[in-house]
């Protein structure tokens, strides 16, 4: 239906191209239950992919312009999302002018080798759903579909591919074609068979390969449907939380802004950038940080809305990361470590440093010490003042210098949204089948 419709809309404009379905719909390896569709509007070289990008934009009246290496359109259509995609139709996969222009080259490479493999594939790719490491967009640094296709067709099902990976080791290279003369440096390297030079499995980080590795060991052992139907998590009621948060002792500092209108592969490297920067900022200052999250929530928290975030707040959601420490209030007294006394001039240097120290300097060990008053004595203390100052991505700074909240402890209690309280249930519970 969908593509008639674009073929009308082209050929009623003159526009000379070709639509293609690619992706699992196109190979009949499109799991049960997703409703997304890639369609490319294909060209010819040396032509404007602009009027393609026109007729991808009549297709619905619901859609949105996104971009990649260039624009293209997210519509929705009769219950489905489509990604309606220009492209150029070059000759091989060694001449394309953008990455999209790949993707023709893997529709047809797989649609030829993966003839009574289907059901292997829709196997393998709801074991990979049902363990969490499926997708590979920046938020997940999962197994894509392709790369999933490719498994099943090297090694013959979805069983071979289980028993291989429960050996694999960091480091490990597939080259179907033979065809290979690059090295990679990346977790697992699955060479594109119509790209030579290509890492399919580039995204997929070293956790991710390694929690696909241990489940498919365990599944070996112990075979259960719950690998491919996990339980839904449920979200944390108020007493759950305040009980985990009881058990564990620590200090729960939880900061929230709004997310910028952007898609999830431009915020989530630069949300993982932003939470290292905080850890290392605690870090540095002696508040020693057991383990971090973050995420991207749909809900809007009036708060953040009251205290001026972005105009987009209600429809883009909020960033929220989370951070678990050891440690989170000081003593007001820090002792520092100098040079060896030997060591004249660095010696001067710090103790011309240190003018007003609360005791000494004083020797120890042959190092000069000091005892000097902290600046921060509390956790929260130190992140408020340095907000600011903190490397937090490009798009993410700007959000964030609009409005925040800090939420300390139990004061995360206040935040009612059942995707956030979901947030809580996963990271309290940490638990993947790995043993």
């Amino acid at each position: 239906m969908v593509i008639s419709r674009i073929e009308d809309l082209a050929r009623t404009r003159g526009v000379d191209c070709e639509v293609i379905l690619v992706g699992s719909a196109a190979r009949g390896t499109w799991l049960s239950g997703d409703h997304d569709l890639d369609i490319f509007i294909g060209v010819s070289e040396g032509s404007s992919l602009l009027p393609a990008l026109e007729i991808a934009r009549c297709v619905s009246p619901k859609f949105e312009e996104r971009y990649a290496e260039h624009a293209y359109v997210h519509a929705i259509f009769e219950g489905f999302e489509l990604d309606i995609v220009p492209c150029y139709l070059v000759e091989t996969a060694s001449k394309i002018l953008s990455a999209v222009d790949r993707t023709p080259f893997h529709n047809r490479y797989v649609s030829r080798k993966i003839k009574g493999l289907e059901d292997d594939v829709l196997l393998l790719k709801q074991f990979m759903k049902g363990i969490g490491v499926y997708g590979s967009e920046l938020k997940v640094g999962g197994f894509s579909g392709y790369l999933a296709e490719l498994l099943v067709i090297r090694y013959g099902s979805f069983l071979g591919v289980m028993e291989k990976a429960a050996i694999w080791r960091p480091g490990e290279m597939i080259d179907l074609e033979d065809h290979s003369s690059l090295d990679h440096e990346d977790p697992l390297v699955m060479v594109d068979p119509v790209d030579p030079g290509r890492n399919v499995a580039a995204a997929l980080t070293l956790d991710k390969m390694f929690q696909f590795v241990a489940a498919s060991r365990l599944f070996f052992e112990v075979p259960d449907l719950e690998f491919f139907f996990p339980s839904p998590i449920q979200p944390l009621s108020d007493q759950e939380i305040l009980e985990h948060i009881a058990k564990r002792k620590s200090t729960l500092i939880l900061l929230e802004f709004a997310a910028p209108d952007l898609v999830e592969d431009v915020v989530f490297p630069q949300l993982r950038k932003a939470e290292q920067s905080i850890r290392a900022l605690f870090d540095r200052n002696c508040f020693l940080v057991l383990r971090s999250d973050a995420d991207w929530h749909r809900g809007v928290s009036p708060e953040l809305c009251d205290m001026g975030g972005s105009e987009n707040s209600e429809l883009c959601g909020v960033i929220r990361m989370l951070f678990e420490l050891e440690v989170a209030s000081l003593p007001r007294i820090e002792r520092r470590v100098g040079p060896p006394v030997w060591a004249a001039e660095h010696a001067k240097k710090f103790v011309s440093s240190h003018l007003e120290p609360l005791s000494g300097p004083y020797v120890e060990d042959g190092q000069l010490v000091v005892e000097v008053a902290r600046k921060f004595v509390e956790a929260s203390e130190l992140l408020r003042s340095q907000m600011t100052s903190l490397s937090l991505g490009r798009h993410l700074g700007p959000e964030l210098r609009r409005g925040y909240k800090i939420y300390l402890g139990q004061e995360i209690l206040e935040i009612r949204d059942l995707e956030f309280r979901v947030f809580m249930a996963r990271y309290f519970s940490a638990r993947q089948k790995v043993c």
